[in-house]
């Protein structure tokens, strides 16, 4: 178990792809890890999300509205999932404002001791705030591949890319390599 005590917080919404979800649920705990299924709650208690492929129903009842500094660094990684996941986040009442899961995207990256994870279309939730992956190497989803070069990230050909504290996964087919290098950068930080 290489993950005892690492806490993983893993952003959440409806149509999430249910293999690479399943996975993670199962995979980190399986290393020691606690995670966390994040989301905006809209002042609920819990919302039940569908997934894309068989949608099947999992229900959510933890934010990121509102986490304090102190919680926010009592994570090893956040993750930002595949699919339609970053785009159901990117909604914003207030078309002149950041949307609230970039702006927590964008503290995370401000905290140097939480790893970042972005797999797939989850690129999408720095298109408000390109800055974060400008200049960085990653990997995305095919049909992104001119929205990172539009990113200013430097794009590779590769299944998963390590910058630094930023770990990319090419698609949520390649959840399985994607969580192997976050369990494995997570264990030497131990």
């Amino acid at each position: 178990m290489k993950l005892i005590g690492k806490k993983i917080g893993i952003l959440f919404e409806a149509d999430y792809y249910e293999n690479e979800i399943f996975y993670y649920q199962y995979r980190f705990p399986e290393e020691g890890a606690e995670i966390h299924f994040l989301t905006r709650l809209w002042g609920q208690p819990k919302i039940t999300f569908t997934g894309h492929e068989h949608k099947v129903p999992m229900d959510c009842w933890e934010s990121f509205e509102n986490m304090s500094d102190e919680e926010l660094r009592s994570y090893s990684a956040i993750i930002v999932p595949s699919g339609m996941v970053s785009d159901r986040l990117r909604y914003t009442e207030d078309v002149e404002k950041i949307p609230p899961a970039t702006e927590f995207l964008k503290r995370v990256f401000a905290e140097p001791t939480i790893l970042k994870g972005i797999i797939c279309h989850g690129l999408w939730l720095t298109a408000p705030a390109t800055e974060l992956v400008k200049g960085r190497k990653l990997v995305c989803h095919n049909n992104l591949i001119g929205d990172a070069k539009a990113y200013g990230a430097i794009y590779v050909n590769e299944d998963v890319v390590v910058d630094g504290d930023l770990v990319t996964g090419r698609s949520g087919g390649h959840a399985h390599f994607f969580a192997a290098k976050i369990i494995e950068i997570l264990s030497e930080k131990a």
